[in-house]
């Protein structure tokens, strides 16, 4: 099922930010020359579609993909725009790294990027941890959008 974000209501959380911070981890917007060091760890951290959708937000100008990093290694990461416009997803924290705030933070920094692009609203397509989306950003169901956007998605031969 796929969720929709009132983006008008979402604003900065510096509270946030300094547990982020405090965790040793920086969210920033990706750059170019990470483009196979990011497509690369989504790949084997994640699965290929994800990959290819990562491919995609790199493609954006602005780059429409953001990163949390610690010491300079990639923890996280999220995308917008990828699937389709005004969406957000796919977005992945390293499993060691989970429990501290670097997956709400990166949502947070998609969403706002896609409230200054000017959309009243963001879609997060076939969401998976619902409760997570509920609570930290207010998403709500959309009734009907099952199958959704993916429907029809090629199969892997395995």
């Amino acid at each position: 099922m796929d969720y929709l974000v009132n983006l008008s209501l979402l604003k900065p959380d510096p509270a946030l930010d300094a547990r982020v911070a405090g965790a040793g981890v920086t969210i920033r917007r990706a750059l170019a020359p990470e483009y196979e060091l990011v497509t690369g760890w989504v790949r084997r951290t994640f699965s290929a579609g994800w990959a290819g959708e990562t491919a995609v937000s790199f493609m954006r100008q602005p780059l429409a993909c953001f990163l949390a990093t610690r010491e300079g290694r990639l923890v996280g990461f999220a995308c917008h725009e990828s699937i389709a416009r005004g969406f957000f997803g796919p977005t992945g924290v390293d499993e060691a790294a989970r429990g501290q705030g670097i997956g709400h933070a990166l949502l947070l920094a998609s969403l706002l990027d896609l409230k200054a692009m000017g959309y009243a609203y963001a879609i997060i397509g076939d969401v998976g941890p619902s409760e997570f989306y509920e609570r930290t950003v207010g998403a709500m169901p959309i009734p009907n959008s099952e199958p959704g956007i993916y429907a029809g998605l090629l199969k892997t031969s395995d």
